[in-house]
């Protein structure tokens, strides 16, 4: 398994890099029930591995978790989250989220997702959300 890109943040702690999609698409997005921890709906996402870019990340992430090809990746935020863990045992990841559309039918990784499928605001606000996902969710006005 490629080794996850790695910094540090402002007070010197190690930091992984992030990548994240948030795909919508007639008024519903696309989520995944997570079968590694953090547990819990969220959207596409994972780190940016060693020798590549956040966008290569994003994209890699698209296909590899859900089986879409994305096109026309905008930058929504980037932004350095100091409580955000992950499996490999690091607490802070700087995050790049994007939107963009994708293409093809939905096949969703068995080994990384529980489940995948297409959400209403409404039943966002039902679901229990990876804490990271909860986050952008509320800065974006979607719960």
């Amino acid at each position: 398994m490629p080794k996850p890109k790695e910094g540090t943040t402002r007070d010197g702690k190690l930091m992984h890099f992030s990548a994240g999609a948030l795909i919508e698409r007639g008024g519903k997005y696309l989520l995944i029930d997570r079968a590694i921890p953090p547990f819990g709906f969220a959207g596409v996402a994972g780190h940016v591995d060693e020798g590549e870019n956040e966008r290569q990340a994003a994209l890699r992430e698209i296909e590899e978790e859900v089986g879409l090809e994305a096109a026309d990746l905008k930058l929504l935020f980037e932004e350095e989250l100091d409580w955000n863990w992950c499996s490999k045992g690091v607490t802070s990841h700087y995050w790049y989220l994007f939107e963009c559309r994708v293409d093809g039918d939905l096949k969703r990784s068995e080994e990384e997702t529980k489940s995948a499928g297409w959400y209403s605001k409404k039943d966002i606000k039902t679901l229990k959300l990876e804490p990271v996902w909860e986050y952008w969710f509320k800065k974006l006005n979607i719960i």
